[in-house]
This record gives C-alpha cells, structure tokens and sequence, in this order.
C-alpha cells in the first residue's frame, strides 16, 4: 500500500462560536470539548494510523504558533505549510498535494479539516484506509456520515453505484444544505452527511486541477518548486500564490469530476459548527447540563454553560447557552445557535473589533493593535517564567529575559527569525509585534 500523507487544512474563526472563537483565536486551536482542541484531536487521530509517513498542516502565518505550541503539546512532528493569504480552499489542497507529489509521486494525501469533532478514532482509522486504498485506483474518495437526524446545517451526498469491492460507492450527486422537508427525505432515501474530508493520490488531485482550474495546479506547482523548509516550518511563495483563482476545492474538482467516490462512515461525526454542537458533543450530566470553568448549576437542564474568566451561576432555566470571557458574553437559547453569526455580523457592521478580536488571550498577551500585517501584544511574565516566544520584534519593557545565553535588560530590542525560549529574571514586561 501507498504511503500515507494526513493534510490538516487549519483555516478559518467559527464565526458561531463568538465570543470564544475569533479570528485571532481560532476554534480549532479551543479546548471546547475535553482536555484537547480539536486541532490536536485530529492529528492524533491520524499520527498511528499504519502507513502514514508525515503530518502537513497548511495554515495561514498568524496561526503558525498555535500549530507550533499545540503539536509540541502532545509531541506530534509535523510539517506546517504557511499560505501567504487566504484564497479559498482550492489554492490550499493543490499546494499540499504538489508537496506531497514532490516528496512521493504515489503519496496518498488524506485531507481533513481541523475543526472536526470524531468521537470513534479507532473506527475513523478503518475508514481512513479505506478511503486510502479506494484513493491508489485514481479516485478522490470523501467520507459520508451517516445522517442521525435530518440536519439542515450540512450539505449531502446521494450514493450511486458500488465501485471496487463495494467498500466506496461513486457519487451521484453533491447537494447542498436542505430545508428541513428535505433534509427528511434525504435521510429515507438513504443520503450521507458530507463531512468535507477526503483521500486522493496527490498526482491525481493534480491532474483534475490542471484539467478544471489550471491556474490552481501551476500556482502549487511554482510554490513547492522554490520552497525550502526551515524547522518544518515552509512559507509559500506570494507571488507564486497569488496567481491561483479563488475558489474552494468543491467548487473546482469536486462538482466537476468523474473520480468522485464516497467511504460510507460508521464513526459519530461532527463539524461543531455551532454552540447546540458544543453541547451535543461534550459530556452531560443526568440533567443534560454541560459546564466548563467556575460555574454552578441549581435548577437547571439542558444547558451548556462556558466561562474563562468571570463566575457564572445559572438558576431554573433550560435549553440555553452561556459563554463567557473575560471580555464579552453571550446568552441565548440553543436552538438559536446558528443565529449568532448574525450577531456577530452586526458587531462587524458597527465596526467593533470584540467582533474578531480578544482583547486578553489565554497566555495573559494583551493585544494592544491589529493591523493586516502585524499584531502588537503586552506580555507579562512572573519572576522565573519560561516564555516561547515566535517570530516577532520584541522590546523588554520592564524587568530582565534571559534567552540562548544573552541576557536583555530593559529597553533591549529583540528581532526573533523563529521559535525561541525566554526566562524572566524578576517580573518582566514585553512589547511584541508578530507579523500576520
């Protein structure tokens, strides 16, 4: 069998997730259900699976340390791939199969997106060299989920004919997200959830490219053709880039080829698009009530309550959701769940940066400006603390780091190219400016 190459696609805010999820803090990288992010589920999920050779994870560069921290977390090596803009998901999958095609022509690509929620890893493991070796017969394979309820938030899949030894059948159809009359009819006539993963050669996905989206396949190509990794870390030509069209992957291959084939998946499924997800997927108590953080519950059932920073108590109420940060809150009832990017929209439209910003992050930063191009935090750090700090310009306010042997006192101005450790000797203040 061909070796396989699990491709984390690490993109995205999760607008619906507001207010713990922003742009500048990712769902993905969330620890909203259990010890882990999703993101870090999601690579142990692929690390031990037999034939996988190495673990790419494309992201723009202002997550490139939350990918950095969050693998070292869990002691997973990967390789990131740093996308110089956001051009969709298409521009993104071709850059990773050209670097996957460079390292082996008959790599097996598995596409998965990071913000996924699979409560079976064993059964997702089966399914995945399924998919795998459905993949080395020149088929781009997805997963579909089987349906447990007429979901109207997930686009479908219809089933056609089986193909190979009746593990994947061809699809006959891609539709999109149904009303809930539809979503009904779907579920009777045998629909599958279409859960956005995928398995393909890297050639082949390359072929469909070059055959539908030219564009796509020469801009992978010229940006793997220069890059050069440093630390695993690879930074995709801009310009190279910037000459692929905008366009998602099911837009450009998926919709238009005829290698498409389904894995029917027996493992529980859930894209955690929305808080009612949140709750469904996380643990309950005997009155259906999930909490994270200093909460207390009387009277209450079926509600998911979330605080990082105030006290929260929650009396005689049902089927809502409170989540609270340190600098904003949100209450609603969870069937309204999705309507919260309504809410979130109309905070952009006001112009309020609590739309897309946090004003603390989780490592006690304090993001002072945002720009396009760069983000300027104040950190602090006790007496004794080791700090990672990531490529940035970092000027010591106050007090004393200590970092590769040198020692800076305040008023040092230090240019960082990568990841490095800072111990604070006495209290220290930092002013940090990361470009985005």
């Amino acid at each position: 069998m061909a070796s396989i190459y699990p491709v984390i696609l690490c993109g995205g805010s999760g607008t619906r997730l507001w207010p713990a999820s922003r742009s500048d803090q990712p769902k993905q990288f969330l620890k909203l259900v259990g010890e882990r992010s999703s993101f870090q589920e999601t690579v142990l999920r692929v690390k031990d699976i037999p034939g996988v050779a190495e673990i790419v994870i494309v992201t723009g560069e202002a997550m490139v340390d939350f990918v950095a921290q969050q693998t070292a977390e869990i002691g997973a090596p990967v390789t990131i791939l740093v996308e110089p803009e956001a051009r969709d998901s298409a521009p993104a999958v071709a850059a990773a199969a050209a670097y996957v095609e460079r390292q082996d022509p008959d790599g097996v690509v598995l596409m998965l997106a990071a913000d996924h929620h699979i409560a079976q890893p064993e059964i997702f493991g089966e399914a995945a060299l399924t998919a795998a070796r459905a993949a080395e017969h020149d088929l781009i394979v997805t997963f579909g989920v089987q349906p447990t309820v007429p979901a109207t938030g997930f686009g479908y899949i219809r089933p056609g004919e089986a193909l190979l030894d009746g593990s994947v059948r061809a699809v006959a159809a891609f539709v999109e997200k149904p009303d809930q009359e539809t979503a009904e009819r779907y579920l009777l006539e045998g629909y599958l959830w279409n859960s956005g993963n995928f398995a393909f050669k890297a050639a082949t996905l390359l072929g469909e490219f070059e055959a539908f989206e030219p564009t796509v396949a020469a801009a992978a190509k010229a940006c793997v053709a220069g890059l050069s990794l440093e630390a695993g870390v690879g930074r995709l030509s801009r310009e190279a880039f910037g000459q692929a069209k905008k366009i998602s992957l099911d837009y450009a291959v998926m919709e238009r080829t005829t290698r498409a084939a389904v894995a029917p998946a027996a493992f529980a499924w859930s894209d955690l698009g929305a808080w009612d997800a949140i709750w469904e997927a996380s643990v309950r108590d005997h009155h259906g009530n999930a909490q994270d953080g200093d909460v207390d519950l009387h009277k209450a059932s079926g509600v998911l309550v979330r605080t990082t920073g105030p006290y929260v108590g929650v009396i005689g109420v049902s089927d809502i959701v409170v989540v609270a940060e340190p600098d904003a809150v949100l209450v609603c009832h969870r069937k309204d769940s999705q309507a919260v990017k309504t809410l979130v929209d109309g905070l952009k439209a006001k112009g309020r940066s609590i739309a897309s910003r946090k004003s603390i992050s989780p490592s006690g930063a304090e993001t002072l400006v945002s720009t396009e191009a760069f983000d300027v935090e104040l950190r602090r750090a006790p007496a004794g603390a080791t700090i990672t700090l990531f490529a940035s310009t970092v000027q010591v306010l106050e007090g004393v780091l200590e970092m590769a042997g040198d020692v800076h006192a305040a008023g040092a101005i230090i240019a960082l190219e990568g990841e490095a450790q800072a111990r604070a000797k006495g209290a220290a203040t930092l002013l940090v400016t990361k470009p985005r």
